[in-house]
């Protein structure tokens, strides 16, 4: 199967952003993959698999974020963020 590059949008839609604890979810999930996965923000761009690249991408409430994937498993990993976003990080 060849690689793929998977991009998508997603709105943080958490209370409180993407801060330590979603993004600590955000760098377990992407660790699972082979794929690149990448967020930028504002043409600030980090690896997902980077704590510290995810602290400093201001990931604030009502903010707009764009993942992309890039490699065998992308679609896989895409999913799985989607559903971190989606789902708040499992906060209210």
């Amino acid at each position: 199967m060849a690689d793929q590059i998977v991009e998508k949008k997603f709105e943080v839609l958490n209370e409180y952003g993407i801060h330590a604890r979603p993004a600590a979810l955000l760098v377990k999930a992407a660790g699972k993959y082979d794929c690149d996965i990448f967020i930028e923000k504002d043409g600030n761009k980090v690896s997902c698999k980077s704590i510290m690249g995810l602290m400093t991408i201001e990931g604030y409430p009502g903010s707009i974020m764009k993942v992309t994937a890039s490699g065998i498993d992308a679609q896989e990993a895409m999913d799985e963020i989607e559903e971190l976003f989606v789902n708040k990080f499992g906060e209210d």
